[in-house]
């Protein structure tokens, strides 16, 4: 026995320790069971003062498995004991450890020799967060708990889908030579070097995008907006087909604007200027300021009719106004883009142009700049490098994009599908991460069979993706919201890797069940960890300032109870080294 229960004090028990410490094994963080006739309850040792021991109360053993919680304290009568070691997986890891169902993701760094595990099912089926301050071991952490469920020998996790998205191309060099490990693992990577020959450059169909992604990629903020960007696609589903239909559809846009002009009833001299200023613009070969215009007698170009006369009238109004009106077309339809055909940033661009003076943004000043904002985002884009990545070669389907993108370069399937988005900026690369998420989502949302296309989305400094946006205000949803809260039901799992949880959308956080944190220094997020995360005690909060490089505690739905786990070096490792200062400093002297 190693002592006697001398108080309880709500879930931690105190008892005076009756070995001599001197000459015993450290007893600072070991499991003890609290033994009763009927009842085993179980506890960790935190703390010794005094000779008093102080433990942390966990569980109880019922019918001889353990069962997290306890309904009522033991008494002061139970014998205390430490955990035989042959019982310890059964409360720190996995017992009777399944290849096809468990997978190990280190040792405890408090009993030599023991392996900690998760049962597959409760770690990946539900939204998990990794934690940790630079250097801490997240990245070669993340890299050795893929590697040690990909390079299993006899359970082969072949219909795995994982997208990580690599915020600095870390993790190509630890993935790269799985298939020379386990023949059936294939591992693809899409870059946004645009320089670099070697690897698939990162392409959007455009056509696959609807609203909301357009939306954030020209960084809209407003709703006056939305209704731009919604006529735009509309008028792009006519402006990349056939140049009679593009001619009618730009004819009768142009038309209504002028004819808005003309009734707005502003001076004649603004009315003319601003006429012109449309037809400079906005123009066809059928209309424009030089079109003729036929009255009886004589033919005139229409920038003359425009002429104001000696009374300060433009004289012929009327004619103008007639001649407009012939352009009006009521049977044209137009339809939100169903991602059945192609069309490029050019089309796009022009599209945008019309939908300006369609939505009759030229009556206020205030919402012409605000949609005119848009206009100048997306004419940058188009004369940037950033074009390449929304110029996709041929016509794709949105289900034969999703299948190309999970096709290894042999044209087996690809278990890991690594987004390098190091070459691109954090604006781009959250709105890339927020388009492939909502593209993943809305297609496992489409399955016939619900949940039978599993698939996991890993963000890699999730921080600078998943923040508070102002997407609730403009869309109504943030897509990473999206997932946590409905996208277990389709089968779509969020991952969040970060040195700064503080900075995280709080309701993605709060539906995550699972947690590895590493080493966390900064009081904010300290504090923030133990405000947001479910379950977290004063215990673990305490530990996460000292704990080593590779060491995390690990807790939530997977893990039986909170546990420290240190992981191995993954081999090969991701390219996360830090700076050698001295390696690039020093030279020998001759």
């Amino acid at each position: 026995m190693l002592g006697k229960i001398i108080g309880i004090e709500e879930n931690v028990i105190l008892f005076k320790v009756n070995v001599e410490l001197g000459k015993f094994e450290n007893l600072i963080n070991l499991l003890i069971v609290m033994e009763e006739p009927d009842k085993k309850f179980i506890g960790e040792i935190t703390d010794i003062k005094d000779g008093v021991a102080y433990v942390n109360l966990l569980g109880e053993f019922i019918n001889d498995k353990f069962v997290f919680g306890v309904i009522r304290k033991p008494s002061f009568g139970a014998a205390i004991k430490l955990v035989s070691k042959e019982k310890i997986p059964m409360i720190l890891g996995v017992n009777n450890y399944r290849e096809n169902k468990d997978l190990y993701i280190g040792e405890s760094p408090i009993y030599n020799g023991v392996k900690i595990g998760v049962n597959v099912n409760d770690f990946f089926a539900s939204h998990f967060a990794i934690f940790g301050s630079t250097g801490s071991g997240k990245s070669s952490s993340v890299a050795r708990i893929f590697q040690n469920l990909f390079e299993k020998k006899k359970s082969i996790a072949y219909k795995s889908s994982i997208f990580i998205f690599d915020a600095y191309g870390e993790y190509h060099s630890a993935f790269d030579k799985l298939h020379d490990k386990v023949n059936e693992i294939n591992f693809k990577t899409y870059t946004t070097n645009l320089n670099f020959s070697e690897t698939e450059v990162l392409k959007v169909p455009l056509w696959l995008l609807g609203v909301d992604d357009i939306a954030l990629l020209l960084g809209a903020e407003k709703h006056t907006q939305l209704p731009i960007i919604e006529k735009a696609l509309k008028l792009v589903t006519i402006f990349g087909r056939e140049e009679d239909l593009v001619l009618k559809h730009k004819n009768d846009i142009i038309a209504r604007a002028i004819l808005d002009i003309l009734a707005s009833g502003r001076p004649p001299a603004q009315i003319r200027d601003q006429v012109f200023s449309v037809l400079s613009y906005y123009k066809t070969k059928e209309l424009n300021l030089e079109t003729e215009i036929f009255q009886p007698g004589y033919v005139r170009p229409l920038r003359q009719c425009l002429l104001i006369d000696a009374s300060g009238k433009i004289r012929d109004m009327e004619l103008i106004t007639n001649f407009m009106e012939s352009f009006l077309n009521d049977d044209l339809e137009l339809n939100l883009p169903d991602g059945s055909f192609p069309y490029t940033l050019k089309n796009l661009t022009d599209a945008f142009d019309f939908a300006l003076i369609s939505e009759g943004v030229l009556k206020s000043d205030k919402i012409f700049d605000e949609s005119n904002i848009l206009k100048v985002r997306l004419h940058s884009i188009v004369n940037s490098d950033y074009s390449v990545y929304f110029s996709y070669p041929e016509f794709i389907t949105r289900e034969k994009y999703v299948r190309d993108l999970l096709t290894a370069p042999n044209g087996r399937k690809a278990q890991i599908i690594n987004f390098n988005i190091n070459y691109i900026d954090d604006r781009l690369a959250k709105v890339i991460t927020k388009i492939y998420s909502k593209l993943l989502f809305d297609y496992a949302k489409s399955l016939d069979e619900r949940a039978s296309f599993p698939v996991h989305i890993i963000l890699e400094e999730a921080h600078r993706y998943v923040q508070n946006d102002t997407d609730n205000f403009l869309l109504g949803y943030n897509i990473f919201e999206r997932i946590t809260k409905e996208g277990r039901k389709y089968g779509v799992i969020l991952g969040l890797i970060s040195q700064r949880p503080s900075e995280l959308s709080e309701t993605t956080l709060s539906q995550c069940s699972n947690f590895l944190i590493f080493k966390m220094l900064h009081p904010k997020d300290v504090s923030y960890i133990k405000e947001m995360v479910p379950n977290i005690t004063n215990e673990i909060v305490k530990r996460l300032r000292i704990l080593q490089p590779g060491t995390c505690i690990a807790f939530g739905s997977a893990f039986k109870i909170p546990v420290l786990v240190r992981l191995e070096m993954p081999n090969p490792a991701p390219s996360s080294s830090s700076l050698d200062i001295s390696k690039l400093w020093f030279v020998n002297k001759d």
